[in-house]
């Protein structure tokens, strides 16, 4: 599967994208992918796993590189985990806004059905789930071990149907973020589901040979096949 090189003009800079498109003719749906702090060069395999069963299902996939220069250069900095995260606290709003810059280049393709998910990854999954909350053109949101920014939450009025998951054993991200992020979503109307994985740690989707992965791309592709192919 080949991608797509992109740049697209946002606040702060442009955000480069790779976009892998579906073999499926006319109008498609799409799911940008969002990575987490180590950027999606860390393990490309198994964010590709998730490209390859999208665009099988007619998705188009987009690998947004959220980050600007100076994030990338702050993250080869921050050494520990407090300054990683008030780093992260300070920077999720901007992250959301360049999210946003891309939804809005990909529906104003001619080939858009105007219906487009997010897919989020750890801190990418935090990013994910706050574009979503402002913007209320994302119609799925997928998060793997995530959840919504603590300064965010409280502000969220709307969120649309989602799928959590995560490993009970998750000691990057707990297993109650993610919980947090499902109950949110309930308590402003949205349709919101976590599947836990009981024993699992964090990143667990990324083992090359652990049946849990198969699981979780099927379940992941499934959501959103079921949610962006709607008429």
């Amino acid at each position: 599967m080949t991608a797509e090189q992109l740049s697209v003009d946002a606040g702060e800079g442009r955000v480069a994208a790779c976009r892998f498109a579906s073999e499926r003719t006319g109008k498609r749906p799409a799911v940008l992918v969002l990575h987490g702090s180590r950027g999606f060069d860390l393990r490309p395999r198994a964010y590709a796993r998730y490209a390859d069963a999208l665009t099988a299902d007619g998705i188009d996939a987009y690998f947004v590189r959220y980050y600007t220069p100076a994030d990338a250069q702050a993250f080869r900095t921050l050494n520990t985990r407090e300054t990683r995260e008030a780093y992260e606290t300070g920077r999720f709003d901007a992250w959301a806004a360049r999210v946003s810059s891309v939804l809005s280049a990909v529906l104003a393709g001619a080939d858009s059905s105007g219906r487009i998910g997010l897919l989020g990854f750890s801190l990418g999954g935090y990013v994910a789930a706050a574009a979503a909350a402002r913007d209320e053109r994302v119609s799925a949101l997928a998060v793997l071990y995530g959840g919504m920014p603590d300064k965010i939450a409280p502000q969220v009025k709307h969120l649309p149907p989602m799928i959590e998951l995560h490993g009970e054993a998750d000691r990057n991200v707990p297993l109650a973020s993610g919980e947090a992020l499902v109950r949110l979503g309930k308590s402003v109307g949205a349709a919101a589901e976590i599947v836990r994985y009981p024993g699992k740690a964090h990143g667990f989707d990324f083992a090359d040979s652990d049946p849990t992965t198969a699981d979780a791309v099927n379940r992941v592709a499934g959501f959103f096949q079921a949610r962006l192919n709607a008429a």
